[in-house]
């Protein structure tokens, strides 16, 4: 859950469902911690899973195991899905999320796959069996520096989105630079095609498949070669300041509002940072996943 939005799913008031709720959605009590240690266990070992199954040798061999592994991961995370739908007091809300839908899309190819044959609607069941190693995505949901660098990538979006705007002109100015000093005879066939050298230039990758004949056209690649070593520290550094002062001035935990669910309230709040609501005492055995 991201602390950054509101997502106003309803925290169940008590009985079964708040102790369901506790378990599944707040980590800093020992039950949630180890809950979300198993799960990120299953989660990894059914990526793990997808990825033998797709090698030819281990296919062959094994296809039965992997199929039984695969139909009992799919019940852990249908299990786990319809438990979270259970313990809130808005389902819909929270099936619509984004992490709704990942776990959704955790377990809904195995029984499309199911369901569709090989030779019908798909040019190859394998498209949906490999839609699974979107599981790996619900990984995000229980690791705390997982959310703390979605956060900073959250909040520094607008100086990157003018860092990326900027990328793009000088890109573009100088492919068409190089379009007009190499031109087609050098394989500058195009300015897409030499806006696409300048991106390949630029971030030091250099296929090779199109290269600069003339001197001029070697002086402006060299720039762009050295333009381009100092400019991929850029986005680096935006984030890593964002990381820091977050660091400084948050700290880590899972405490959530009641009224809103909103979660990441420091431990002497006594008020929600969203909604205003009164939060519940923070409980001296609930230490945070850091401690």
């Amino acid at each position: 859950m991201n602390p950054s939005k509101v997502e106003v799913l309803g925290k169940p008031h008590g009985g079964w469902r708040l102790r369901l709720y506790a378990i599944i959605f707040e980590a800093d009590t020992r039950a949630g911690r180890l809950f979300d240690q198993w799960l990120i266990a299953a989660i990894v070992a059914s990526v793990v899973v997808v990825l033998a199954d797709s090698v030819h040798s281990l296919h062959v061999h094994y296809d039965r195991e992997f199929q039984l592994l695969e139909w009992g991961f799919t019940a852990l995370f249908t299990v786990e899905y319809a438990a979270r739908l259970a313990c809130v007091r808005h389902p819909w809300r929270y099936a619509t999320s984004f992490f709704g839908v990942v776990d959704l899309l955790s377990v809904m190819p195995t029984y499309v796959a199911l369901l569709v044959p090989e030779a019908q609607a798909l040019i190859d069941v394998r498209i949906l069996r490999l839609l699974r190693i979107f599981r790996i995505l619900k990984l995000a949901a229980y690791v705390y520096e997982y959310q703390a660098l979605g956060r900073a990538l959250v909040a520094s979006r607008r100086k990157i989105l003018v860092f990326l705007t900027a990328v793009m002109m000088i890109v573009v100015i100088m492919g068409t630079l190089m379009y007009v000093v190499e031109g087609p005879a050098n394989g500058f066939t195009s300015i897409p095609t030499s806006v696409y050298w300048a991106i390949a230039t630029m971030t030091t990758v250099g296929y090779g498949d199109i290269t600069p004949k003339t001197d001029v056209g070697r002086l402006i690649s060299s720039v762009m070669m050295l333009v381009g070593w100092g400019t991929l520290a850029v986005p680096t550094g935006i984030v890593t300041s964002e990381l820091t002062a977050r660091r400084l001035t948050q700290a880590p935990t899972t405490r959530t509002c009641r009224e809103c669910l909103s979660e990441g309230h420091l431990p002497e709040a006594e008020f929600c940072l969203n909604c205003g609501a009164r939060l519940e005492a923070y409980a001296v055995d609930e230490a945070s996943p850091g401690a």
